[in-house]
This record gives structure tokens, sequence and C-alpha cells, in this order.
């Protein structure tokens, strides 16, 4: 099982909320209206970690080593809703969240293939640490600017969580699971030809909710995302390459094959695919 050493990898590294953040480092001229709406949108975006954990509770009944790592997850992402949250109480009160507008990003994700969806989130946060880098970079203010450094440490580990079940899911299964971390890698890598961000929080979920089936749809500011990465942090290609190298870097060790471009692990997915057979379509996060 990988829950107990990574229980104690992580309970080792873990922040504390009041001790940890310098709140008395806070310089109120630094802050402005726009960067604080911004961190509203974060927190709540963050709050989808319920809904994401009851989706894997739901699809990895079979696993209970994941499912208790998921304990692990939840409480850490939940606590970057809560941080986020708590700065602005303390500094933009009216920005906070209402109970409602986060409970509006609370709802059923369809089923997904369990490989696929654990390739989706490993992408979705090394995506989400390269974000988080972005926008301590771009804020002026030093509380929060400390805040978004720690959550992006944070979603970096979570991602090396991710990595070792995926390890562990190709000593059970294979070229399945080879077949799967490429198909998700191959669109994952893919972002500098979508017009969307290519995050879980952004991909439809649910075919009876279309097309209010996406995290960020259900925002308070449904277009808030593409306007924080390409007009205020600046998420340009070259970030944008930052991510696809990042993915593509992992994935050449996970299947011990160099991959230098896309187009490399798409081939690559096909020569696994063919040793398969035909397989069932993706189904979503």
């Amino acid at each position: 099982m990988l829950y107990p050493e990574l229980f104690r990898q992580l309970e080792s590294v873990r922040w504390d909320m009041d001790r940890d953040i310098p709140w008395q480092s806070f310089d109120a001229s630094r802050l402005t209206e726009e960067q604080a709406k911004t961190i509203k949108m974060n927190a709540i975006t963050e709050w989808a970690a319920l809904p994401a954990t009851e989706m894997f509770l739901r699809d990895n009944r079979h696993d209970s080593d994941f499912s208790a790592f998921m304990s692990i997850w939840f409480f850490e992402e939940q606590k970057h809703s809560l941080v986020l949250m708590e700065y602005l109480k303390r500094f933009s009160p009216q920005h906070a969240p209402t109970e409602q507008e986060l409970h509006e990003v609370r709802f059923d994700f369809d089923p997904a293939p369990p490989l696929e969806t654990l390739m989706l989130h490993f992408c979705g946060e090394i995506r989400l640490n390269h974000w988080y880098r972005r926008a301590a970079e771009w804020h002026t203010e030093p509380v929060i600017k400390h805040i978004y450094t720690t959550l992006s440490q944070d979603e970096a580990r979570h991602g090396g969580a991710y990595l070792r079940y995926m390890r562990r899911a190709l000593e059970k299964f294979g070229d399945e699971a080879r077949a799967a971390f490429a198909k998700v890698g191959v669109l994952m890598a893919s972002a500098r030809r979508t017009a969307q961000a290519l995050h879980p929080t952004n991909l439809h979920v649910s075919k009876a909710l279309f097309p209010n089936d996406t995290v960020q749809s259900r925002m308070p500011d449904p277009d808030w995302l593409e306007h924080w990465l390409d007009k205020q942090i600046n998420f340009d290609a070259t970030w944008e390459t930052k991510v696809g190298t990042r993915i593509l870097h992992n994935l050449s060790l996970l299947l011990d094959r160099s991959f230098k471009s896309v187009q490399e692990l798409n081939r690559y997915r096909k020569e696994v695919v063919a040793t398969l057979g035909p397989q069932p379509g993706y189904q979503g996060a």
C-alpha cells in the first residue's frame, strides 16, 4: 500500500494556516479590487475538490489504498480553498464567497474510467502548479504571493503522489494503463492547440447537465478563468510549453520511452492501443 508512506511524507511538510502564513505582513496598498476578485474565484474552484473526491471514491471502490489517499488530497485541497477564503475574510470581506456560491460547484460527475481520470488529475496538478507560480508572480501583495507559492508546492507534491499510483497501475494493468495514460497525456499536453484551458475543472463531466457541467461554468463569472490566464497572470505560450514539457518528461520516465513531442506520444499511444484492440472513447473527467 502507498497510503501509509504518502501520509507520512505529506504530513512532514504540511503547513499550518495560523503559524506558516505571514498574515502580519499584509500591505493593503498592494491589493487591488481586480486581484481580490481572482482570489475569490480560485477559492471557489478549489472547493470543487469536494465533488472530485466524491467521484474518486465512487469510481475507485475497488481500490481502498487509493481511496484512503483521497483523505489526504481532499483535506489539503479544501485547505487551499479555506486559506484563500481566510485571506478575503481578513482583508477584503466583500469578496469572500458565499456558501451558496461554494455549493454551486458541487454536482455529480458522470462515471469515468479510473485510469484515465488518474492521469487527468496528475496533469491537472502539474498545470495548477504552474498557474499558481504565475499567480504568485502577478500578485503584488506579499501575503497572497506567499499563499500562492505555498499552494503551488502542494500541487507539485500531489502530482508526485498521483505518479506513484500511476506506477502501481502499470504493474497491475500493463498496456491498458499505458494506453490510458498516453491517451490523456496527448490531450493534456496539447493545450497550445486548444481554445480552452485544459484542466479538470474546465472539462465537461455530466451529460445530463450539459452545457453547465464544468466547474468553471458554475462559477459566479464563468468566463473568469480565460481572462485570468490570458490577461492577468499572462499564462502565455512559454508557460504552456513548460506544462507540456513537464507532462512529456514524466511520461517518458513512467513509460521508459523518450517523448520529445505530443506527436511522438500519440504514435506510442497508437502502438499500445493496437495491441489491445478497440477501446471505448474517453468519457470525461
